[in-house]
């Protein structure tokens, strides 16, 4: 045990009712109990930590690229994301628990995963991780690396602390110049700084049809005949400012981004139809609760208009990149520090709509009134995704050279 675990227990402690209240699985695992991977098999092997859903799914393009030339671990923290990366990926690498922070606990996950490199989705740098991985001589990276402004104020005030996790990084990969001078304040060299875009323009998957969305339309009753506004990742509040904004003869679905909020959603939509139910035990209704993991993209495809959620309060945004690339009308509000550079780029090129509580309900009624209108916003987000992506190469060479020059 070191000082830094000693720095954590109070505040385990002090958030174990929050833990309790998540009904979060895996706790073994959680504390580095893991089944021993067998040996690589004469390649060498790459582990990749993506924390959550998000960060899984920005690997999609990344992983095919890499999987003949690297043994490849993924590793996961929450329950949804490793579920999501088993999905995608255990059929081509090991799919594993990341656990928590503690010395013990990294060193078991270090033991039983055995590591040539490890690479870090965005910017999951844990200090007692990487201490292990650089006392071991195994090389850490950032890949795919962002740093909104509010947990760069947050980083700064612990500087001097961060910034030695920082450099012990054998390179950071950052998704825009302005990440890059931020990262590079807190401590990161200039040498080590790499811009290398975002994956998750090569993780949008361009599409007109998604495979099981007619299913789940037939399923959860909607009527394919009338509108429908597909609401994705929403938080609390905003199903209520949906079910105001939406015109009453329009169906509206609602994806909460958090499971725990499946029933106060539910409340909200009240008589609508949940997709957990059996079919046929609800009454027919335009209101739809999408409370399942894994169906959003079915979701969106069926829509007609995308909202999308968690932009509308004290969040900060959620990835528009999915349903735009489903050449759906898109919409977001004005909270969107998570993602302010993709927003941005989707704004200035015309293929989304910036949207606000109090625009809301008429940005729709437009957008459903004018497809002409739908349709070239929709044309415009394909086009700028298409410009943008090739960021998982520039991450793939970036990872050839970490290994190889390991093994000089």
């Amino acid at each position: 045990m070191n000082a830094l675990d000693l720095a954590y227990i109070p505040i385990a402690a002090a958030t174990a009712p929050w833990w309790a209240f998540k009904k979060r699985r895996g706790w073994k695992e959680r504390f580095g109990v893991l089944p021993k991977l067998a040996p690589p098999a004469g390649k060498p092997r790459l582990m990749i930590h993506a924390v959550s859903v998000g960060e899984v799914n920005a690997l999609r393009h990344l992983i095919p690229i890499l999987r003949d030339e690297f043994d490849l671990v993924v590793s996961a923290s929450t329950d949804t994301g490793l579920a999501r990366a088993n999905e995608l990926y255990s059929q081509v690498c090991s799919v594993i628990r990341f656990p928590l922070d503690f010395s013990w606990a990294v060193a078991r996950l270090l033991d039983a995963a055995m590591p040539d490199a490890v690479a870090l989705v965005e910017l999951e740098v844990w200090p007692n991780f990487v201490r292990e991985c650089t006392r071991r001589r195994i090389p850490v990276c950032v890949i795919n690396g962002r740093l909104s402004e509010r947990s760069y104020r947050g980083y700064r005030k612990v500087s001097g602390f961060f910034g030695g996790i920082l450099r012990q990084l054998a390179f950071v990969a950052v998704q825009d110049p302005e990440y890059a001078e931020r990262f590079e304040r807190l401590g990161v060299p200039p040498g080590a700084l790499h811009i290398t875009g975002s994956m998750k323009w090569d993780a949008a998957q361009i599409a007109d049809f998604v495979p099981g969305a007619d299913e789940l339309a037939a399923e959860l009753g909607i009527d394919r005949t009338r509108p429908l506004i597909v609401a994705g990742s929403t938080g609390p509040g905003e199903e209520a400012m949906l079910l105001n904004a939406c015109p009453p003869d329009v169906q509206l679905l609602c994806a909460p981004r958090k499971p725990e909020r499946f029933n106060e959603a539910a409340s909200v939509l009240n008589g609508c139809r949940r997709r957990s139910l059996p079919v046929g035990t609800s009454p027919p209704s335009r209101l739809f609760l999408l409370d399942t993991i894994g169906e959003l993209r079915k979701a969106y495809s069926l829509a007609d208009v995308i909202v999308v959620g968690r932009s509308f309060g004290g969040m900060y945004g959620s990835d528009p990149i999915e349903p735009a690339a489903l050449g759906k009308p898109t919409l977001i509000g004005p909270s969107v520090s998570d993602f302010v550079q993709i927003v941005r780029a989707l704004d200035e090129t015309g293929g989304l709509v910036r949207t606000s509580r109090e625009t809301l309900a008429a940005d729709l009624a437009r957008l459903l009134a004018n497809p002409t209108e739908a349709q070239r916003i929709a044309e415009n987000a394909r086009l700028c995704i298409r410009s943008h992506q090739g960021a998982s190469e520039r991450h793939a060479h970036l990872l050839r050279r970490l290994i190889a020059s390991k093994s000089d």
